[in-house]
Order: C-alpha cells, then structure tokens, then sequence
C-alpha cells in the first residue's frame, strides 16, 4: 500500500486516511515516512501512548511538538508555551496555569454553558450552517468568559484562531507571515488585558494567572502571552471540530442520533465518542532523545517521532469494534485528548462539558435537525477540521 499520511488534499476531501492507518497498525506500527524530514510514524495505541508518557525519551521542546520544521529563532520563541516543553520547565508552568481549570472552576461554568446553547439554538431555524451558527461559536463564547472579555471579542479570536491553522486551506488562504501576524495581534491582546486586569483584578482566568502561586512564582510575559495564545486556538479549534464532526457523525449514523433523541442523558458518553470517533487533533511531533526501540524498530536520537491520535483511537486490540460509532460506548479509553502524561489535555473537562451540555440541548430541543448539503474539511494535516456543514433546524 502507497503511503502518505501527510498528503493535505487527502484530509480535506475525506478526513485521516483511515485505510493507510488500519494498515500501518497491521503490518508496520512503527513505521519510516519518507519526507523533508523523514519521520517515524507512531499508529497503534500501545505505542502512542508510551511515547506521550515518556517526556524524558520523546521530547516536545527540541523541535517543537508541531509537525513543521522552523527555523531556531522560531523554536527559541515557541518553547515559552507549553505545549512545546518537557519536564522539569513544563511542570512548573502547568502548576501555574493549573488553578484556572480546576474541576469546581469549570463545574461552576455548566449553567452558563447550558445558557449559551440555548441562545444559540433559540436563534437557529431553517437552514443555516452548523459550523459558524453553533460550532464555532459556542467554545468563542465560553473562551470570553473564562479570559472575563466582552462577546463582542469573539470575532477576533475566530479571525485569529483561523488564520494561525490555516495557512495550508484555501478559503483562509493564509501565509506562515499571516500567521505570524496574527500570534502578533494575540500577544499584544494579551499585553493589554493583563495590563487591565493588574489595575483592577476580576474572578477569571486572567487575573488567577497574573497571581503568584504558593511559592510566589508567576508567569512570565511571554509564558503569559503564548498561554492565552494556546487557549485561544487550543480552546477553540478542538472543541469546534469535536462538535462539527460529531454532529455529522449523528448525521452518518441516524440510529445513534434516534438514540441520543430518545435518551438525552447519554450525551455524557456520547460526548467521550465523539472525541474518540473525530479525533480533533491528528498528529504531534515528537523528537527522540537517546537511541532506543519503540516497536521493535530502532529509532536514532534526533529522530522525528509523530503520533497518529485517530489511529490510536480506532485500534482494534483496545477497541475490537473501533470502526462503529457507539454513542453508549463504557468504558471509552479514548486519548482524543493525548495519551497522558505531561501534555494531557489541560481543558478536556471543560471540552467534555461543552459537548455533553450542546448535544443534550440539541437532542432535547431541536431532534429534526438534518444535513442538507455536504460537508467541507479544513485542507490540514493537523486539525481534523469540518469548515461547513450544511443543516436544516426545524
């Protein structure tokens, strides 16, 4: 079989090339992809889930855990944000960072969130696109609550959001100097809210983070201004996608969406499903440490090392039906959101609930909802992105 997990007009037309990977998983686990750089490319559950695990063999701060190749002043800048770093650096900003997304912060949000889908759904009716009507907006919204920014800002951070992911999509048609533009606007954005949440602190995520901790550590400028950058794209983009490709997922299987219409309660494990089934972020880059072996192929210190998430996530030796979407699936051992350690999902309650609380209201208040047009994939090899998708609500 040809291979090439990287090929951007594949994604766009179909989504992960769910048949190169069922393969890879077969015959090559850990398997050598010719490219600029050449990279091995992790595919089965068991291994993702070591590299993730094991920071001190698979670094995200040597080369960034991004799959594209920049240039050092870039990478010096980058390893400010801590999705690009390891431990010990990694450990302490994540602390810091930690005390706005405890669980009695975000449990604190669900009748808000609860608030905004009804809003959303209250304003939808005919045909309409389900991406920029409730997708999209729903996590912008939930973003400007936790930074305590206007809703009038979420225009921006979409804009923002886009033009940083979207370099390689036509319809955003963004260049890596656009995108650069862009982090430049967030930074300056962040510059000034933390300015004004100095002079007069509020109760949300900002003003926790500009504090110092226990210790009388704080964050620093750029740490702070790459954080809100992270959670701008981070926050937005994958709950986005999870939803869009959820909500097309239902589409796909009218037997789970009839299910979930019956019995709104299962929105809870329907939301774990639908990260599981979508994958929202497809790959990350890792670099290797040491020489070492990982799936019995030997990997040199150096080495590009990328981990495939919907591959793991349709594994058959943990998931033996992982090609049918089960909206009651239990247990759901999914690494939709990393395959634990360090790099976890800081926001995975807060996504979990954004999709348990949408889809309930969804099935609950709007169950003749129906595709009527195809959908449209972001051109990415890195976000599992649906840009449009086409919906009559009655």
């Amino acid at each position: 079989m040809q291979i090439d997990l990287v090929d951007r007009d594949r994604y766009a037309n179909s989504g992960p090339p769910y048949d190169q990977l069922a393969w890879l998983r077969a015959n090559s686990p850990v398997h050598w992809h010719d490219g600029e750089p050449g990279f091995w490319a992790v595919t089965r559950y068991e291994d993702v889930v070591h590299v993730s695990r094991h920071s001190e063999l698979f670094s995200s701060a040597r080369k960034l855990a991004l799959f594209e190749e920049l240039p050092e002043e870039q990478i010096e800048l980058q390893r400010h944000m801590m999705l690009n770093q390891d431990p010990p650096d990694h450990t302490r900003r994540r602390s810091l960072v930690n005390r706005g997304f405890t669980p009695r912060t975000i449990g604190a949000l669900e009748q808000h969130i609860r608030d905004i889908c009804d809003d959303l759904l209250d304003k939808c009716s005919g045909e309409t696109d389900f991406v920029t009507e409730i997708a999209a907006p729903l996590p912008l919204y939930v973003i400007c609550e936790l930074l305590g920014v206007p809703v009038a800002d979420r225009d921006k951070l979409f804009n923002w959001s886009n033009r940083m992911i979207g370099a390689e999509d036509p319809d955003y048609a963004t260049s890596p100097e656009e995108g650069g533009g862009a982090a430049m606007e967030v930074y300056a954005y962040a510059n000034e809210l933390a300015a004004k949440r100095r002079s007069a602190p509020k109760d949300d995520i900002v003003t926790k983070l500009l504090q110092p901790d226990e210790h009388g550590e704080t964050l620093d400028e750029n740490e702070f201004d790459l954080f809100i950058l992270m959670l701008i794209v981070a926050g937005n983009e994958t709950t986005r996608n999870a939803t869009s490709g959820g909500m097309l997922a239902l589409f796909e299987h009218p037997d789970q969406w009839n299910r979930l219409v019956a019995d709104p309660t299962l929105a809870k494990t329907a939301a774990d499903e639908i990260v599981r089934w979508v994958s929202p972020v497809n790959l990350f880059r890792r670099t290797s440490t040491t020489d070492q072996e990982l799936g019995g192929q030997p990997i040199k210190a150096d080495d590009k090392v990328v981990v495939f998430y919907p591959s793991a996530n349709r594994d058959t030796t943990v998931f033996p039906d992982g090609d049918v979407f089960d909206i009651g699936r239990s247990p759901n051992p999914h690494i939709g959101f990393g395959g634990g350690g360090a790099h976890f999902c800081l926001g995975n309650h807060l996504a979990k609930l954004e999709l348990r609380v949408l889809f309930e209201q969804l099935a609950r208040r709007r169950p003749r909802i129906h595709q009527t047009g195809p959908a449209r994939r972001l051109r990415s090899n890195f976000i599992n992105g649906i840009k449009e998708l086409p919906v009559a609500i009655g």
